[in-house]
């Protein structure tokens, strides 16, 4: 009897994670979801899907974690907060946690989980960043926490690359998810008349992408960053 592969999605309790979770799960992968917490989601219910509740602002016990879930084929790192705070007025601990949110967990996962990958061969690895991390973006700390975690995927797929493991980069546009909650209407009025097809992504769309680099791109794609913005870069 053939195992399912197993991959680690963060942040797969809802939006763009959800739908790489119920998209993963569709094709065999039992699924490790981290989030701080979930609701009652079919998809999240199923027998392939493995529940942790887990703090990743806590990247001190992130080995602890891996240690504890055992080999992960797949890693994809998609959780992340943003904050819409002007740059002038950010408190302290707001830069904390999106510096440990959005960079230091991701590279923590990375270092971590590509220690079996290295060891088999094999795996793959997709970090969602965000077009903020291209063009600048209002949410200055925002925008650098992504253009950071591009640049990460390019130094790991140079450093794990020649080891067996692809990494790459989704690079969206705002997408139809809580973080537009966050977004003012006259930035979010501006950004639907950029695209071609006036609307923002929806988050099956993106998933489909990381899906795709984390079970069937060829592996010569690696440390390549995927713009899913619809015309709106650059701006």
């Amino acid at each position: 009897m053939q195992i399912a592969k197993s991959a680690l999605v963060t942040g797969g309790n809802k939006g763009i994670g959800l739908e790489v979770t119920r998209q993963l799960v569709n094709l065999g992968y039992k699924v490790f979801v981290v989030a701080r917490t979930f609701d009652d989601s079919k998809i999240l219910n199923s027998k392939n899907v493995v529940k942790k509740s887990f703090d990743l602002t806590k990247v001190e016990l992130i080995p602890e974690l891996i240690s504890e879930l055992g080999e992960i084929d797949i890693l994809v790192n998609n959780a992340g907060v943003m904050h819409s705070i002007p740059f002038d007025n950010y408190p302290q601990d707001k830069v904390d946690e999106m510096l440990k949110l959005n960079i230091e967990a991701p590279i923590a996962l990375i270092r971590e989980i590509s220690k079996s990958m290295v060891k088999k061969g094999s795996g793959r690895i997709v970090n969602n960043a965000s077009i903020a991390g291209e063009i600048g973006h209002p949410d200055v700390w925002y925008g650098v926490t992504k253009a950071g975690l591009i640049n990460a995927t390019k130094s790991f797929a140079k450093i794990l690359g020649a080891k067996g493991i692809v990494i790459n980069v989704v690079a969206p546009g705002p997408v139809e998810t809580d973080m537009l909650n966050v977004i003012p209407e006259e930035r979010k009025n501006a950004i639907k008349s950029a695209v071609y097809t006036g609307r923002f992504a929806k988050p099956e769309e993106v998933a489909k992408a990381i899906v795709w680099l984390a079970t069937e791109c060829p592996e010569y794609i690696n440390g390549t960053c995927i713009d899913i913005n619809n015309g709106a870069y650059p701006r």
